[in-house]
């Protein structure tokens, strides 16, 4: 849904008051073009902002998402594919999604139009966070302007929306604790996850678990189901080297959503025309500024470090100071040769064979690669995979049709209908939450 707001400002269905309703993808399985949290707003005019599957369950989706508006109740809807029934609405991917479509209505503690029309106003680099009830049992939504300093067993808001007005204090303590453990990671990590919490003993009774359609409600109260979608500012891309390949990778970082600075230590390299484009550009030896950021503040578990400079007086102190930085990725640029030396005197500088095992050297993946816009496509690829790894998945940099299984890392399942989640474009995580 995060994705979306910074359209409703000139969505005329959001500008002219139109009664909307949301459809957002809360489970899926196998290969799916969309993942866990991507939504689709319908207006009662039936036009449409955003896409669930690039196209073939969204008709039915917008059928649905009108009847929910015109009776004005969640409804949860499935979609796969049939070899059995070749005219049924599905994935022909082979894949499965459960989509949740709630109106936006003007009820308390409700999604609203409006007020994520005001959301939309600072902007995709600012953090927020967004907290949907997306069980049979419950509606409605927290906004959270602060994810990383949120604490969900204070907040009063979340109480409510969890329903813990009318439980008693011991079980509510117990409901929000629980809620607290599992939501605080995805919140802090700028992660997108559901969360399930057995709901209060004696509460829901009579409630069944929805189950794929065909295969029959499962028994059982329906546990307290909660989409989170978390933003934190983009993080942060360190080039360290103003050359022809530093000017290359710039955009291709920004194209990943990288907040990038470009960091030289000559003056006259450093203020070219070519770099402009960067967020920030700094004149500076670059193990200095490297450890002045981290000293202030302004570097964090999420930031990389691309050492393009390939000169040793400048290499060496770099790579020792980010080395000693809990840092998502460093790679440093060379041949084998001088991959080996740069390792001699690291390893003569004190820097620790765990450590050096961290640094990405020669930077890249092999692709062949030689210009400097090749170069960027290497290296840009081996962040993705990169992030995928530190996520828990398995990743080999080879062609898509020279391997089997499902295409999208966690996608894949067995039995039921299954939820999944997927990390923010800056957040190289994944997080599957179990139930309490």
């Amino acid at each position: 849904m995060l994705d979306l707001m910074p359209s409703l400002r000139e969505w005329q269905p959001a500008v002219t008051g139109q009664r909307c309703a949301v459809a957002t993808v809360v489970g899926a399985g196998g290969s799916v073009p969309r993942p866990l949290g991507t939504s689709m707003l319908v207006s009662e005019a039936g036009d449409v902002l955003g896409s669930l599957s690039g196209g073939c369950v969204e008709g039915a989706v917008v059928e649905a998402a009108l009847q929910a508006m015109h009776d004005g109740g969640t409804r949860r809807e499935f979609f796969g594919y049939s070899a059995e029934d070749a005219f049924a609405v599905g994935l022909t991917c082979g894949g499965e999604l459960e989509i949740h479509i709630e109106p936006l209505g003007s009820a308390p503690g409700g999604l609203r139009l409006e007020n994520l029309r005001t959301l939309a106003g600072p902007g995709p680099a600012s953090a927020l966070a967004l907290i949907r009830r997306v069980d049979a049992n419950g509606g409605g939504a927290v906004v959270i302007p602060d994810p990383a300093s949120f604490r969900a067993d204070s907040s009063a808001e979340l109480a409510a929306l969890l329903g813990l007005a009318s439980t008693g204090a011991p079980e509510a303590g117990r409901l929000a604790r629980a809620a607290a453990a599992q939501l605080e990671p995805l919140l802090r990590g700028g992660r997108t996850g559901l969360v399930r919490l057995a709901p209060p003993e004696g509460c829901l009774s009579g409630t069944t678990v929805p189950q794929k359609a065909g295969t029959g409600p499962a028994t059982g109260p329906e546990p307290i189901t909660l989409l989170v979608e978390s933003r934190l500012p983009p993080a942060r891309l360190l080039i360290f080297g103003a050359n022809d390949f530093g000017a290359a990778l710039l955009p291709a970082a920004q194209l990943l959503g990288y907040h990038v600075t470009l960091c030289d230590a000559r003056p006259a390299f450093a203020s070219q025309a070519r770099f402009a484009g960067a967020e920030q550009v700094v004149t500076a030896w670059p193990h200095r500024y490297l450890a002045e950021e981290a000293a202030a503040g302004r570097i964090d578990a999420r930031t990389v470090a691309c050492v393009l400079t390939h000169d040793p007086k400048f290499d060496i102190p770099l790579l020792r100071t980010a080395l000693g930085l809990d840092l998502a990725y460093v790679g440093a640029m060379g041949s084998r040769r001088s991959h080996r030396q740069r390792v001699d005197s690291l390893l003569a500088a004190g820097v620790s064979t765990e450590d050096l095992s961290r640094l990405h050297s020669p930077i890249g993946l092999d692709l062949g690669a030689v210009t400097p816009a090749e170069v960027a496509v290497s290296i840009t690829a081996e962040l993705v995979a990169s992030r995928s790894r530190s996520a828990g998945a398995s990743v080999q940099a080879s062609s898509l049709k020279d391997g089997t299984g499902p295409i999208h890392a966690g996608s894949h399942h067995t039995g039921p209908l299954q939820a999944v989640t997927t990390q923010n474009l800056n957040t190289p995580q994944h997080q599957e939450t179990p139930w309490t």
